[in-house]
């Protein structure tokens, strides 16, 4: 039986990215799928950088959706957003890494496993990749990912790092 993937948005994939952590997505998953849409949205930004970071990330799998008109049921989420979800409902997934609110009310209603960035920090460290997730956090803030003050709480909290 294949293994269900794992399907991430695009804040999680550039959060990893600048902080210099996509590999952990690897060690974690070894394979994670990435719909059209993400694809498109990471590489708006720094194009030629950040093309050859997926390219050095042959287990980052850009993958197309088999029904587009999916993606017009999640009123309100981008299209990214959107399509990781259709992706989702076309695939089964082990686990979808989503940080967007919109998109994280969306995968619950549909009953899907979620996580976000802070969730794969988490993981991470309990499975012993890295040492603390503190110093990856104040990276992830000082790149500028939103993160809620009470969310970072529980996660340093979770981590046993408060």
């Amino acid at each position: 039986m294949p293994v269900k993937p794992v399907i991430t948005n695009n804040t999680p994939l550039v959060a990893l990215w600048v902080s210099g952590y996509l590999d952990l997505l690897r060690q974690l998953f070894d394979e994670v799928w990435v719909p059209q849409a993400v694809c498109a949205e990471f590489l708006a930004a720094e194009p030629a950088l950040r093309q050859a970071a997926l390219e050095a990330s042959p287990w980052i799998r850009c993958m197309s959706l088999r029904n587009t008109q999916q993606v017009a049921v999640y009123i309100g989420l981008d299209r990214g957003e959107a399509e990781v979800l259709a992706l989702a409902k076309e695939h089964p997934p082990r686990l979808v890494i989503m940080d967007e609110l919109r998109g994280r009310r969306y995968a619950r209603r549909l009953r899907l496993p979620l996580t976000g960035t802070l969730g794969v920090l988490l993981l991470a460290k309990e499975r012993g990749l890295i040492s603390a997730i503190e110093p990856l956090v104040e990276d992830l803030l000082a790149a500028g990912l939103y993160l809620s003050p009470e969310v970072v709480v529980q996660a340093l909290t979770l981590a046993g790092e408060r």
